[in-house]
């Protein structure tokens, strides 16, 4: 969670000072000697002839040891009860923990500074005081057990003992300013210190400890060398890893894989485009791993102790089960999240491991388009790839299902399947006459016409068609009447029936290339699909639901693929319906997923917020979000039992004066009354996150994160801080 500095009531403060003013008051008085009876500790337990009688005056140098080191046990008495009743660790950590660990280091390295100062002055030309009892009670202690004060000639055992004394004074420092963990990170930064190689630990990977361990050391060096030379990249790194854990078990693949090796050495099965990396990229990635790294878990109590701190990515195994993101515009709906998923998808997709269709309007965060292979820019008559309305389909029944998902799923008057058959009644019998199925003028002429103009299509039929003919029949019996669907359908189509799009959608004027989104099933491409905004904005949705149907169709119904398919839909407003979030929850085992961000879940008809929720594995809830978008996480996470411990302070009323009299000081100088508390504990059933605690307690730019893997894997709701 966000960080917040507590301030220091004034009562503390006070109890700082009091405190501090007495024990400078003994330890003056003690130097003067002011103190009774306070060496009849010293006295007892050490030998009478040590001092002069009747006195604690030394006679030889173990008298003179002994008082030293009694001095050094009560200024450490003083500074313990000053430092215990002052509580001057709490407010040390209060004024240094805002600050960064390299700038909390310091402040703590010069406050050391200045304890040395009275430890050794000596050491300090400028300073001119005597030293406080720390370092002499030690040397004195030393001396007292050897029973001789010659031990100091050796340089070893002199140098030794300031070093420890050194040590213990900085010691209480480094802990403060937590300066092995600053030093750890330096080390890290920096790379940290060459790793010294261990017997029988395994060999680095830039050997390629792979084709190595098989008996291919000819190709291990070869990628060695090409590694070393500065030739490989980690894209060729992770496309020739995969290549050869494929080919590894079957003779005639690895017999190829040497060969292509040897040949073409880091090139080797490089992407069809060409392309070995992307043009820039904006998040960390691990492609040995197949991972994006997204943020990393907050080190709060909010977060489970065992993903605190931890980093956080994702992957294709945790896409596999999709992703919905939900917060408020910034950056596009998804934020970073989108554009983290679609740069690791088009980075991967280089290594041949996936394929990726990011779409969103021209502002969405998704990277230039030199990092894709095909760029439908819809409404552009500049684009240089048409979009293919029908999604390479043959079959009029599918192309019906995907064209009545895309103009009418929205539409909840509307029966789907009613919507299917109007369209399949028109797309079967067109394609049996014309060879393909009907632009969208076309289309719409049909859906709009009467019995008079269908009749003319029956009329060209074949007449060995006859299913195509009883389709059509039907289709003149319904058109005109008052529960047809067909007008509803063409006004939907006449939002593509624009000048805008006079070029789109296959009316074969244009110079763009039709794009089937099915393929991406059987090709590893990168395809960025750029919906239309101003003026739009209806046609947009409609589009996006219409892709987003197209691709959950070539995702089921395609073979077994050996890639991953992804799509990022930055918003997904107005794009989801029941059918599709049906279908959502199926991806998990064709090896396929999606990532879907909303700016709310009110852009998504209310009874589909649970079934959503349960369909998608992965969810996040940006900084931003309603408390209504919160009940709908809350309820999809659950609760869980956690341990809470209620403590009651109950007052302690002494009877006795002097008793009181102390009770009244110690509250004076630390602020409490005396109490003595009654600890319970018991186990409580709460949500893991509740609504109000998403909507006001996610600080910017922090988002709380669910992942599941495929195998089902899961990581229970997390702050994560998406800066970090």
């Amino acid at each position: 969670m966000q960080h917040q500095t507590r301030r220091l009531a004034p009562v503390t403060m006070a109890g700082v000072v009091i405190p501090l003013c007495l024990g400078l008051l003994l330890w003056s008085v003690w130097n003067q000697g002011g103190l009774p009876y306070v060496w009849m500790p010293l006295t007892a337990l050490t030998p009478e002839e040590w001092y002069w009688p009747g006195t604690t005056l030394p006679r030889d140098w173990h008298g003179r040891a002994a008082t030293t080191i009694y001095s050094g046990l009560v200024l450490a008495a003083i500074v313990y009860g000053v430092a215990k009743l002052g509580s001057w660790g709490l407010l040390a950590r209060h004024f240094l923990e805002p600050y960064r660990p390299p700038v909390r280091a310091a402040i703590t390295a010069g406050a050391a500074l200045i304890a040395l100062m009275f430890v050794w002055p000596e050491a300090f030309p400028l300073i001119d005081w005597d030293p406080l009892p720390i370092a002499m009670p030690v040397l004195y202690l030393a001396a007292l057990v050897a029973d001789d004060l010659a031990i100091f000639s050796s340089p070893l055992l002199t140098y030794t003992l300031y070093a420890l004394i050194t040590a213990a004074v900085l010691w209480p420092f480094a802990r403060l300013g937590r300066w092995f963990d600053a030093v750890r990170s330096l080390l890290r930064s920096r790379g940290g210190p060459p790793a010294t190689p261990v017997p029988g630990a395994p060999a680095p990977l830039s050997t390629w400890p792979g084709p190595r361990d098989a008996g291919q050391v000819q190709v291990a060096d070869v990628l060695a060398g090409e590694l070393l030379g500065g030739r490989m990249n980690e894209v060729d790194v992770a496309r020739i890893r995969r290549r050869w854990e494929r080919s590894r078990g079957d003779a005639r693949r690895l017999a190829g894989f040497v060969d292509t090796v040897l040949r073409q050495g880091a090139a080797a099965w490089a992407h069809p485009s060409g392309d070995r990396d992307l043009p820039r990229r904006l998040a960390a990635h691990d492609l040995l791993l197949g991972q994006v790294r997204i943020g990393r878990a907050v080190a709060g109590e909010r977060n489970p102790a065992a993903y605190r701190g931890a980093g956080v990515a994702l992957d294709p195994a945790v896409l596999g089960t999709s992703m919905l993101v939900v917060g408020p515009p910034g950056g596009g709906p998804a934020g970073g999240l989108a554009a983290a998923a679609a740069e690791a998808l088009t980075l991967q997709a280089l290594t041949g491991a996936c394929s990726v269709v990011a779409v969103g309007g021209p502002s969405a965060p998704y990277g230039p388009d030199a990092a894709y292979d095909v760029v439908v820019r819809l409404g552009d008559p500049a684009s240089p790839y048409d979009l293919d309305l029908y999604g390479g389909l043959t079959g009029p029944d599918e192309a019906a299902a995907l064209l009545a998902e895309g103009l009418a799923g929205d539409v909840e008057s509307l029966d789907p399947r009613r919507a299917v058959t109007v369209l399949a009644q028109l797309l079967g019998p067109y394609r049996a006459v014309h060879g393909a199925f009907p632009p969208v003028p076309v289309l719409r002429e049909l859906l709009e016409a009467g019995a008079g103009p269908l009749t003319a299509l029956l009329d060209r039929l074949p007449a060995d068609a006859a299913a195509m003919r009883r389709e059509l029949e039907g289709r003149i019996r319904q058109a005109g009447g008052p529960a047809d669907p067909g007008p509803l359908l063409a006004d939907r189509l006449a939002l593509l029936d624009r000048p805008a799009f006079a070029d789109f959608f296959g009316a074969g004027t244009g110079a763009a290339r039709p794009f089937s989104l099915d393929t991406v099933a059987h090709h590893p491409l990168r395809v960025r699909l750029e919906l239309p905004e101003q003026g739009h904005e209806e046609a947009s949705r409609l589009l996006a639901r219409l892709v987003l149907a197209q691709f959950l169709a070539a995702a089921r119904a395609a073979g077994r693929r050996s890639h991953f398919a992804g799509l990022v839909l930055d918003d997904a407003t107005g794009a989801l319906t029941g059918g599709t979030v049906r279908a959502l929850q199926r991806l998990r085992t064709r090896d396929a997923g999606v990532v879907l961000g909303l700016r709310t879940l009110g852009d998504v008809p209310e009874p589909l917020h649970g079934p959503l929720l349960a369909a998608v594995g992965c969810r996040a809830a940006l900084s931003g979000v309603t408390t209504w978008d919160g009940r709908g996480f809350a309820e999809a996470w659950g609760t869980e039992w956690v341990e809470t411990e209620e403590v009651a302070h109950h007052t302690v009323f002494a009877n006795q004066p002097m008793t009181r009299a102390l009770h009244a000081l110690r509250k004076r100088v630390t602020g409490k009354a005396v109490t003595t508390d009654a600890v319970t504990l018991k186990k409580v059933e709460r949500e893991r996150w509740s609504a109000s605690e998403l909507a006001h307690s996610v600080p910017p730019g922090h988002a709380v994160v669910s992942l599941t893997t495929v195998e089902g894997g899961h990581m229970p709701p997390v702050l994560v801080d998406l800066r970090a």
